[in-house]
């Protein structure tokens, strides 16, 4: 199972290089998935690069009214110069102003007028990113087919998720510290 489209380079999201593989299944607008992404760097940092793998996993959810618009759109950035970089700074952005991008009880609010133009035009407006164009690049779609396959084929229902090694532990929140992270993911 390949992690691009093969006419369409999505740079993966990975940061790290080490055997201990640590992958986080998120929505970019939930807010406890955007807690345990602003704890990734420290995680890296603390962990070392050669020691740990880190992988972002989309589980984009219908409750989240815009979320596959705004998973295409980080992905989309993917393929831009930067790659991963400029796609992780596309959903900082989206982390940033989170509220902007959600729906009041999931069903109501200023955004129920919102069309997905305008959500890719704020989310350009917040990353300064130019996305509309890689947002209509249709090889897209394979990513986001995977993304969603490989959350399914691991069970995964909520976000975030946490997998050390392949497996689930429900034992990791984005509540923990980086330091509670650590105690799990290196636990042997």
């Amino acid at each position: 199972m390949s992690e691009t489209p093969s006419s369409c380079r999505v740079d993966p999201l990975i940061w790290g290089h080490g055997p201990r593989i640590f992958e986080i299944f998120v929505e970019p607008t939930c807010p406890f998935s955007v807690r345990a992404m602003g704890k990734l760097d420290a995680l890296l940092q603390q962990a070392g690069e050669d020691r740990i793998t880190i992988k972002i996993r989309f589980q984009s959810q219908p409750w989240h009214m815009f979320s596959g618009v705004i998973v295409r759109a980080i992905l989309a950035a993917s393929t831009l110069e930067g790659g991963k970089e400029t796609a992780r700074a596309v959903m900082n952005a989206v982390g940033a102003h989170r509220e902007e991008f959600e729906f009041l009880h999931h069903c109501a609010g200023p955004n129920m007028d919102a069309t997905p133009n305008d959500i890719i035009r704020r989310m350009e407006r917040y990353s300064g990113v130019a996305l509309a164009q890689a947002f209509a690049v249709p090889e897209l779609q394979a990513a986001i087919k995977w993304h969603c396959k490989y959350a399914r084929q691991n069970g995964i229902h909520v976000s975030p998720t946490f997998m050390v090694d392949g497996l689930i532990d429900p034992a990791i929140s984005s509540g923990d510290t980086v330091e509670d992270w650590m105690a799990r993911i290196f636990a042997d």
